[in-house]
């Protein structure tokens, strides 16, 4: 079997890997404190232009996106983000588990619009029964989305406007912010993103790492933040696990280099799919790929390609998810290319 189903199929980037082996026998100090978590997030402040930034390492992106989220609501507050967030469509409902609840606006294109934010905001001071009912407490977004497709800078930035007008934190999911990176139609830089919004995290799973998250908050955490780790079960004593991972990964800048093959091998998987007449769902230029298939397309793709099935269609067909990743080889999507 071909496997585009995600981009989390195999375990980690050979870089990685190998540093993970050199320092394997190493006596380290437990939960972060060794000195390689120490500079990996040195190197990842640094790399955002922030050396006053607090980074915190976590395992896993459900559990970060819970995490941030149950720390910075209050008891009676929710979390806004569009339909088709992560949190609101994939996470088994891991936020409301947490007490809060999941505000969603409908997307565009798998975006959350500055627009439609404001306007569910004032229509929200406007409802006369307001104290009855869950108050907008922060904003979540993803980078890139769900869809695949990119925030311009632009974009972000009237999100962030809108947001800091109504004294909202802006929370940006990155569990696949290296590809957006690697993307040559992104134009949000680390240093851009650690300007527009109040924490953002580094998807390490995604991007070459066995596992690991990097929540960054640009201007410093709330208070006591690693007890609140602590207390929510996110804190690994073998904290060096995550440390020796980052630090590889932010070294030599291997996190800018590690998403290329990922957009390159999408394209021509794009390319493909177009010039034998495939329609997409959306058009989304990072290393996600959704194309319409007919019953008997996708029934015959399935005998030989591991793919993600994404929604069903009214009249039928079925929209499929092909993804790629750091790890994917040109003779892989030769053959896909085939079987198309």
């Amino acid at each position: 079997m071909l496997a585009f189903c995600n981009d989390y199929s195999e375990g980690c980037h050979p870089t990685v890997l190998k540093r993970l082996i050199d320092t394997n026998m190493l006596e380290l100090p437990g939960y972060g404190s060794d000195d390689y978590s120490v500079a990996a997030r040195q190197r990842i402040a640094e790399a955002c232009h922030l050396p006053q930034a607090e980074v915190f390492l976590l395992s896993g992106g459900t559990q970060t996106n819970l995490i941030v989220i149950a720390s910075l609501l209050r008891s009676y507050e929710g979390v806004i983000c569009c339909s088709t967030g992560h949190i609101a469509v994939h996470e088994a409902g891991a936020i409301e588990a947490t007490g809060h609840k999941v505000l969603t606006i409908p997307a565009k294109e798998g975006k959350l619009n500055a627009v439609d934010l404001e306007a569910y905001l004032v229509d929200f001071q406007k409802n006369a029964s307001r104290e009855h009912m869950v108050q907008p407490g922060m904003v979540y977004i993803s980078q890139p989305t769900e869809y695949g497709t990119l925030y311009s800078k632009k974009e972000l930035k009237g999100l962030h406007d809108v947001c800091k007008r109504n004294g909202l934190p802006l929370f940006v999911d990155g569990a696949r912010l290296a590809y957006a990176l690697a993307c040559p139609e992104n134009d949000v830089s680390l240093p851009d993103l650690s300007k527009l919004c109040d924490v953002f995290y580094f998807g390490g799973t995604k991007a070459g790492l066995l596992c690991g998250e990097a929540v960054v908050f640009p201007q410093g955490a709330p208070g006591h933040y690693l007890t609140f780790i602590k207390q929510h079960g996110a804190l690994l004593a073998k904290g060096r696990l995550l440390g020796v991972q980052f630090d590889a990964l932010f070294t030599d800048k291997l996190y800018l280099n590690i998403g290329k093959n990922a957009i390159v091998q999408a394209d021509r998987i794009r390319a493909a799919l177009k010039a034998k007449g495939y329609p997409f769902a959306i058009a989304s230029p990072t290393n996600q790929i959704f194309v319409v298939l007919d019953a008997a397309k996708k029934q015959a793709l399935a005998q030989q390609v591991w793919f993600d099935l994404w929604d069903n269609l009214p009249d039928g067909r079925t929209v499929i998810r092909l993804c790629t990743s750091w790890a994917t080889t040109s003779e892989a999507v030769d053959q896909l290319i085939a079987l198309l």
